[in-house]
């Protein structure tokens, strides 16, 4: 019964992780087309996917970038956008391995969905297992996404029109959503951190509502009882 329920559960995950990455994917490819289309050389978001691994982050530097701003502008926005990650490390830092090398590598893949993947699982071998499997095929299909992107150039336009880029939020909403069923103190401090977000989204650049809706944090610590 336990190795028919984990094989239900590993489906799951399976499932769940293929269809995040072909929304990335094909967010990738919109994303080199686009970088490319406005006049950046291929090997610059290629390079950038690879070295930086941030979607939000990686098209607000880009529109900075083609639109005349500096080097320097466009890396203090993507730094801005990925500070929300920190929180997400510590959540995530137990289940990488004990290596440096794992640590290392696991670092550079923790994003909004490994760490909504590895968070969802019910106990530590399969958070585990969730992470790797979830940052190293996003991994690969966003990068390979904006490699195909970067080369067919201008031609794609902006695949966002498709709509697939809905799966993203879709998939995250789907995998919280066992957690605020079972947790009354997380939904309270859930629930004003996505108000604080949505109520920001029309102002704020992409990526930092989620950032805003960290503040919820606040309220789930302060609530914890006294050991």
């Amino acid at each position: 019964m336990r190795s028919v329920q984990r094989t239900r559960i590993e489906a799951d995950l399976v499932r769940d992780v293929s269809l995040v990455c072909l929304a990335g994917g094909v967010v990738g490819v919109s994303f080199g087309a686009i970088a490319v289309a406005g006049g950046l050389p291929a090997w610059v978001p290629v390079a950038m996917s690879l070295l930086v691994f941030a979607g939000s982050a990686q098209f607000s530097a880009v529109g900075i970038l083609l639109a005349g701003g500096g080097p320097v502008a466009a890396a203090a926005t993507g730094l801005l956008l990925n500070t929300r990650t920190a929180a997400f490390s510590l959540a995530v830092a137990g289940h990488l391995g004990s290596g440096w090398l794992a640590r290392l590598a696991g670092a550079h893949l923790v994003t909004d969905e490994t760490a909504a993947f590895t968070l969802a699982q019910p106990d530590p071998a399969r958070r585990r297992a969730a992470f790797w499997i979830s940052g190293l095929g996003l991994f690969a299909v966003w990068n390979a996404g904006v490699a195909a992107g970067a080369l067919a150039g201008g031609a794609l336009g902006d695949t966002a029109r498709f709509g697939l880029d809905a799966a993203f939020p879709a998939v995250l909403a789907a995998l919280v959503l066992p957690a605020l069923r079972e947790d009354a103190r997380l939904r309270r401090a859930a629930l004003p951190g996505a108000a604080l977000a949505l109520a920001a989204t029309p102002v704020v650049p992409a990526g930092v509502p989620v950032l805003l809706a960290l503040a919820g944090l606040v309220l789930h610590a302060g609530g914890r009882r006294p050991a």
